[in-house]
């Protein structure tokens, strides 16, 4: 009988070192055979690569995992399930997210290091939605961030926006005339919230207002972490002739703890070409434009 001796602890360690094992572990799995005796420790092992690997790339897919595991879905499936039990992953359909997605986010320069590319490639593909905008709101998040740093006009425009980041990347552009929301200071973002930055917004009508979400779903629309968050969120889309929302593929499919816009609120979705054919189908099914960058 031959067993594997992988530490459960590798959970936690860093990026670079995490993958590697993960790798490796993938390709000993496939090759490994064991009896009965052995399946106890092999689920232990199972479910620690599947921790790592949801809050390494914001959510596991059951498919991909079979594939890479060379394992039977039903088995991907009781591991998520038992690990759904235990409080260290949420179930979504076709995989599962890091629990972390429901009360809390890590610091925007973690999640900024994630996806760098694929966000690059959605705020390119994001810009010629402004069309003839004379007004725009930018909301917090590293996605939404990455648009900013990207966004250059030769027009007058007016960006209202809760980040703290976009702002001072654009304050000093010369055709940018930027509004930043007081309020409280989100430490994990650097946006602002509560009453007094949808107060600002109330009186204000914004041609788009291009946003960002925990998750996004046909059947739970755009969802953040905090009433406080999504009350920021829901006046900016209340605020708003047109809204489009930026989203990498780990937040499609994903649900967070409250609703700030229905998906019909939207005039478009732009996410990466990784994304999952059938949320994508789900969505545009639903009558929202997606565009795959």
């Amino acid at each position: 009988m031959t067993t594997l001796a992988i530490p459960i602890s590798f959970v936690f360690l860093g990026r670079s070192r995490a993958g590697a094992d993960r790798i490796a572990f993938a390709a000993r799995i496939k090759h490994e055979r064991t009896d009965s005796g052995a399946n106890a420790v092999y689920a232990i092992q199972r479910q620690a690569w599947l921790i790592e690997r949801a809050r390494t790339d914001g959510r596991v897919e059951v498919a991909s995992t079979c594939a890479e595991l060379s394992v039977a879905p039903e088995t991907i499936r009781r591991d998520l399930n038992e690990l759904e039990r235990q409080g260290l992953l949420r179930r979504v359909h076709g995989g599962a997210v890091p629990i972390e997605r429901l009360g809390f986010e890590g610091n925007i320069k973690r999640r900024a290091a994630r996806h760098q590319t694929e966000k690059a490639r959605i705020a390119h593909a994001a810009l010629p939605l402004l069309g003839n905008a004379d007004s725009i709101y930018l909301d917090e998040g590293s996605t939404v961030q990455v648009f900013a740093e990207a966004l250059h006009v030769e027009h007058r425009l007016t960006v209202v926006t809760n980040s703290l980041l976009s702002a001072s990347v654009l304050a000093a552009r010369p055709q940018v005339t930027v509004m930043l929301l007081g309020g409280r200071v989100r430490s994990k973002t650097l946006g602002t919230l509560d009453h007094w930055a949808a107060g600002m917004l109330a009186d204000l009508v914004i041609d788009l207002a291009v946003m960002g979400a925990n998750g996004v779903s046909v059947e739970r629309g755009l969802t953040c972490p905090g009433p406080a968050v999504a009350a920021v969120k829901r006046a900016a889309c209340g605020a708003a002739r047109r809204r489009i929302l930026l989203a990498d593929r780990t937040k499609l499919g994903a649900d967070s703890f409250v609703r700030y816009a229905r998906l019909r609120d939207l005039e478009a979705i732009v996410t990466d070409r990784g994304a999952e054919a059938t949320h994508v189908r789900a969505i545009r099914d639903a009558g929202v434009d997606v565009i795959l960058a």
